[in-house]
């Protein structure tokens, strides 16, 4: 399955998804130093981002979530690539000043947790491997 979405931040990779139907607040909502979602209540709460293709609908929450990207990038312990529904600007500029790829306007809920998923955002492309 492959789905054509649009460009946020460039670079190509392949790796696992990790998937949630809740959107995410990287500040207050996700560890800076582990990767660990620590939302009370999130359907990813006690999850490690890390290496994975992290796949939501949107980000929510304050302009300092784009500084918990970049603070994750410099942990070792950001997603791998960011897949979303519509990036909205706090995540946007997170993954540009992290260099981590992105793409949006795909339909993140047809894509599983634990499938192999390429992003190619140099051609703002997303494929299930599986």
């Amino acid at each position: 399955m492959r789905f054509r979405g649009r460009k946020i931040c460039k670079g190509k990779v392949v790796g696992e998804a990790l998937v949630t139907s809740h959107d995410i607040s990287f500040y207050g909502g996700c560890d800076p130093e582990t990767g660990v979602i620590v939302e009370k209540g999130h359907e990813l709460e006690g999850k490690s981002v890390a290496g994975k293709v992290l796949v939501f609908p949107t980000g929510k929450g304050s302009t300092v979530g784009s500084y918990v990207l970049y603070a994750l990038k410099k942990a070792g312990r950001a997603p791998l690539a960011i897949v979303n529904r519509e990036t909205d600007p706090v995540v946007a500029v997170g993954s540009i000043i992290s260099e981590i790829p992105t793409v949006d306007s795909v339909p993140v809920e047809k894509i599983r947790t634990g499938q192999n998923v390429e992003v190619d955002a140099d051609n703002g492309v997303v494929s299930i491997l599986e």
